[in-house]
């Protein structure tokens, strides 16, 4: 049995878009090629953004204490990926994400003299005074197993992999401006969200449980919080030694969990708005794990998102706002049309005869639209019988009124049989072709009536009298 057959519907489509989006990949491997493109390139006002990425990216690689091979090695492997038209349609769009991993990484690097005093009272105080408590105090007041699983799902796997499930969903079955603007969007969403925390650095509520109100400094290390948990569960180290050596411990605000989650979840609704429902109950979900687990007050999350929500309306290109244009399918991949056996064989669809309960002919053919028929149209089988209509041999009739078949009750080798004949003849009132003088159910044949001479000449078609 074929892959076509065998594959369910939504595999079916995901592997012809896979197939689709290759189709459109621009597979040259050649540098003259990006040269080219580059010397006739119309630059634009917008374009200069790229010399913002090139002074931070330097700035970062100057700071940044490692060996000199290896600040090298950053640059080179970019151009390199740049220069190569395969991969420049991925790096080229992506940079805005580039440059906000290197920015969080390369942060611990600043000297200890040149950063701001981290805050620890400012966030419960605005959250008191804003909220009348200290929610993410209470939230944490209560904690178990199943809970922390809860939690655990979405600020600890699903921050790290829904950002690519999204990505993937934009380039397989969405125009590329859409994932052009998700790289954009997201990039610079991370990108301004760092340097906030970097300028204004604040304590996260696990701060405040170990070592109360006391004042701050950047020799402390950072907390995995309620994630420690996590790792007594499944008898691991992996969140405590990730977040001990965060490079940013004093980055509560804005929450960048809670500014991711509501950014895939208004590209999903946008772009996909069948999923609307589920991406906003998952971001509403991640914004619970991030105070439950005592990583962000409930004004960090507030703060995240209104970052997630100005991005995504400020960067949206024109094209795209629409939401014919937001739902379009990129070229190469329409979506699947199926025909009924009526609207192939130009027939009309009869109407259905059930009665109350029952179901007619016409609901029985609605039914097979998604029937394919090419599939097995090709394939002849040896059981197979043809059923084309021939008249009954007559005595002493002329040659031509034997019917083709041979004596075996085999259908003759010069005729193709087709089995959906059959299903279309039986579908057709045997009264309605009975007009024509004959019928292929009734299993008879009748020769229409000849008019008379008289009846002819009534009718104007007989001869004239002189």
């Amino acid at each position: 049995m074929s892959f076509r057959i065998a594959a369910s519907p939504p595999l079916r489509r995901v592997v012809t878009a896979f197939v689709a989006a290759v189709g459109r990949l621009d597979k040259s491997l050649s540098p003259s090629d990006t040269i080219h493109r580059l010397r006739q390139y119309n630059f634009t006002f917008a374009d200069t953004a790229y010399f913002f990425h090139i002074a931070l990216a330097a700035f970062w690689l100057y700071i940044m204490d490692v060996p000199i091979i290896l600040k090298l090695m950053i640059p080179l492997l970019y151009t390199f990926a740049v220069l190569i038209p395969l991969t420049s349609q991925f790096f080229v769009p992506a940079t805005p994400i580039f440059l906000y991993l290197l920015s969080f990484f390369s942060s611990k690097y600043i000297p200890k003299e040149y950063r701001p005093t981290p805050s620890v009272v400012l966030l419960p105080t605005l959250e008191s005074v804003l909220y009348g408590a200290n929610v993410s105090d209470i939230l944490t007041r209560f904690t178990h197993p199943i809970l922390d699983l809860l939690a655990w799902v979405p600020y600890g796997v699903g921050h790290y992999v829904i950002p690519f499930i999204v990505a993937a969903f934009l380039w397989l079955f969405r125009p590329k401006e859409s994932l052009h603007y998700w790289s954009r969007a997201f990039g610079f969403m991370n990108l301004t969200g760092v340097l906030i925390q970097i300028v204004f650095p604040c304590a996260a509520p696990w701060y405040e449980l170990i070592y109360g109100l006391t004042p701050a400094d950047y020799t402390i290390r950072g907390s995995p919080g309620g994630l420690a948990r996590i790792d007594r569960l499944f008898h691991s180290s992996g969140y405590t030694a990730a977040f001990s050596n965060s490079p940013l411990v004093f980055g509560a605000f804005p929450s960048l969990h809670a500014a991711s989650a509501t950014m895939e979840a208004l590209f999903m609704s946008h772009f996909f708005p069948q999923t609307t429902k589920w991406v906003f109950g998952y971001a509403a979900v991640l914004y619970w794990a991030t105070m439950y687990l005592t990583h962000h007050y409930l004004v960090d999350v507030v703060g995240g998102s209104c970052l997630a929500v100005a991005f995504f309306y400020l960067m949206m290109p024109e094209e795209l706002k629409s939401p014919a244009a937001a739902t379009a399918s990129p070229s190469g991949l329409g979506a699947p049309t199926y025909r009924s056996k009526y609207e192939i064989y130009d027939l009309e669809e009869p109407r259905g005869r059930g009665g109350r309960g029952g179901r007619g002919n016409g609901a029985i053919m609605r039914d097979a639209e998604a029937f394919d028929l090419e599939e097995l149209s090709d394939r002849e089988s040896d059981s197979e019988m043809d059923i084309t209509y021939r008249s009954p041999v007559v005595p002493n009739g002329p040659p031509s009124s034997v019917p083709l078949v041979k004596s075996g009750g085999r259908a003759s080798p010069t005729r193709k049989s087709h089995r959906h004949t059959a299903s279309i003849a039986s579908l057709i009132r045997s009264e309605d072709r009975g007009e024509e003088g004959w019928s292929p159910i009734g299993g008879s044949f009748a020769f229409p009536p000849t008019p008379t001479r008289a009846q002819a000449f009534e009718e104007g078609k007989g001869p004239r009298a002189m």
